[in-house]
């Protein structure tokens, strides 16, 4: 069976060493705040409503700070502008640990570790939060009232903290500034504990009854009744057990409170609130185990992604830069494989732009009647040509064929800007890279050299297409043009007819085979030539649809598929120790971050081993 010392120390215990490694809570953490998880008990009032006096009273010591002007000893304070007039400037943890008897008694401030203050009791942890006020006083900046509020609230709102909620007895509770906010944040009243202070202070012939017996505000906890050390106590250095000897015979002796009396006082406090906080620990053990083991594993896996610590020997430093390497060749092969997305652009690029690009060639310019014609005839020169005007063909296909080149090249420069894009998103995408910039650029470098390489093969390829097809034309396509003609010359099939033989058929009225003759000199003739050629150059820009792709996926794709680091492993090898952790030389930033994230599982884990530690009721 855990015991409430086991219980409430072990809570301290992880509180320290949340506090030794940052962990003070609030919604700036990364992670589960495991400070956020654990029960508490905050003490919250209005100024001069003696919260440091109840807290003295419940350590039995004499050790908090008093008035205005006091040193500033708190881990982190308001700007000097808002601390004017303010003794507890920022909230401040208290731990204390009753030590076994024949041992020296201290506490520690989590802001002062290795600096022990002596003689504490009781197993408790305080927050002592700074008092609540309504008016900024002169050097304080108009947003004090509203400031000191909302970093009260942000303590108190949370579901782990018990709420200490201090009012003087002397004022109407109506009015009290820490019941008020207390309702805010427990309006049932579950987890607050109401402290009248000042009890002696009241006028002669009233009392706190109403309040102290739960009539006037009830909540479910109890009321408890606190008489403090006066300011003349104070000056004659009156100490914390005399106080306390003075408490218990001022309510064993008050004829308003003598029946209360085994239920009032700073001792029944401390004792009442061990004992709450005891079992409110234990009904918050699962949960906080729950959280624990949660956040063990979130942290191994972001840690597992950042990577481990580099390596110092040559070695071990080149087989993680391979590594490295092969990791982001992975990932840039599945992109090209469709293990992810982008490798579906390059096939655009065939399907949409290639296609595109070759309707939009001039072809229709340069195959216009007047063109044809001047080609044609500066093709034959001073012999105009007998048959059929095979240099005008030739000039005419190449011509049309020159404005292929556009296309492919435009084709092998797409492609390679997307690989160029995939390389990018590759070394963004590759986990185990993002810890090393100087090997993300010297990959990005090398990756570009041979994507370069790979785009003028590419080209050269590409271009080479095209001019094997003005190199030799397909003399197929040509040797059925005649037969084309004469089909449409006699369209009905029959043998030709001498025109002696019928004289309907003559020269004079343009009718008959020599009217054909006739027409390879008119415009028809040109028309019909430019027509072929036209044909032919479809043909050649379908043959050139299919080729071209193949020639890029074959220089370019496949290419930077299997050899796209082939150079950088040749050179990587060569390199001296100091570059190749040059190379190795990790982002601050992320280092940083891995040593805090292995800081905060070292919390988690030593969090649990104290859970583990502790024998739990079952």
């Amino acid at each position: 069976m855990a015991t409430m010392e086991s219980l409430i120390g072990l809570v301290n215990r992880i509180q320290r060493a949340c506090t030794s490694l940052g962990d003070y809570g609030g919604d700036q953490q990364a992670f589960s705040s495991l400070w956020d998880a654990l029960p508490s008990v905050a003490v919250v009032g209005g100024q001069s409503s003696g919260k440091s006096s109840v807290l003295e009273s419940i350590v039995g010591r004499d050790f908090l700070p008093r008035g205005s002007g006091c040193p500033q000893y708190l881990m982190r304070p308001f700007p000097d502008s808002m601390s004017l007039g303010i003794v507890t400037r920022r909230p401040l943890v208290l731990q204390l640990q009753h030590t076994e008897e024949g041992q020296e008694e201290y506490a520690e401030f989590g802001h002062l570790p290795k600096k022990r203050f002596t003689d504490y009791f009781v197993n408790l942890t305080l927050i002592d939060l700074p008092g609540l006020t309504k008016v900024a006083v002169e050097g304080q900046p108009d947003s004090v009232v509203e400031d000191i509020e909302n970093m009260v609230r942000s303590y108190v709102e949370k579901p782990n903290c018990i709420i200490l909620a201090i009012s003087p007895a002397n004022q109407d509770i109506a009015t009290s500034d820490a019941i008020k906010l207390s309702r805010d944040v427990d309006p049932s009243g579950e987890r607050t504990f109401g402290v009248l202070t000042k009890l002696d202070l009241m006028d002669k012939g009233t009392n706190a009854l109403e309040v102290l017996e739960g009539r006037s505000y009830r909540l479910q906890l109890p009321w408890v009744g606190i008489v403090n050390r006066s300011q003349a106590d104070i000056n004659k250095h009156v100490d914390m057990m005399a106080a306390r000897r003075n408490e218990r015979e001022y309510f064993a002796t008050s004829p308003d409170y003598s029946h209360l009396a085994s239920r009032m006082g700073s001792e029944y406090l401390a004792k009442l609130l061990s004992g709450h906080l005891e079992s409110v620990i234990r009904a918050r053990i699962p949960s906080i185990t729950s959280l624990i083991n949660k956040s063990i594993d979130e942290l191994e896996s972001e840690l597992d992604h950042l990577g481990r610590p580099v390596a110092v020997d040559a070695g071990a430093q080149l087989y993680t830069i391979l590594e490295l390497c092969r990791a982001f060749d992975k990932i840039f092969k599945e992109h090209l494989d469709g293990g992810r997305p982008g490798g579906d652009r390059i096939y655009g690029v065939f399907d949409n732009q290639l296609p595109a690009a070759l309707k939009k060639l001039p072809f229709d310019r340069h195959l216009s009647l007047q063109n044809v014609k001047r080609i044609v005839s500066e093709a034959d020169g001073y012999q105009p040509h007998l048959i059929a005007p095979e240099q005008g063909y030739r000039r005419l296909i190449e011509g049309s064929l020159n404005y292929f080149r556009g296309p492919a090249e435009a084709t092998v420069d797409a492609v390679h800007f997307v690989l160029k894009e995939l390389v990018r998103k590759s070394i963004g995408e590759c986990q185990e890279l993002r810890r090393f910039p100087s090997l993300q650029s010297t990959i990005a470098a090398a990756t570009s050299e041979a994507l370069e390489r790979f785009r003028a093969e590419g080209k050269k390829t590409a271009i080479r297409l095209v001019d094997m097809e003005a190199s030799y034309l397909t003399v197929e396509f040509f040797r059925r043009l005649p037969q084309e003609i004469e089909r449409a010359a006699n369209p009905g099939g029959n043998p030709r007819v001498n025109p002696r033989d019928n004289p309907r058929e003559n020269p004079r009225d343009g009718s008959g085979a020599e009217a054909v003759t006739l027409d390879r000199y008119g415009d028809g003739h040109f028309r019909r030539i430019g027509s072929n050629v036209s044909s032919y150059v479809n043909m050649v820009s379908e043959n050139l649809k299919n080729t071209i792709p193949k020639a890029v996926v074959h220089c370019q794709v496949k290419e930077a598929k299997q050899n796209l680091l082939s150079y950088f492993y040749t050179h990587i090898g060569k390199r001296e120790g100091k570059q190749l952790g040059d190379l190795l030389d990790e982002d601050p930033t992320l280092m940083e971050k891995r040593q805090q994230m292995a800081k905060r599982l070292e919390l988690y884990k030593k969090a649990r081993d104290e859970v583990d530690s502790v024998s739990w009721v079952r």
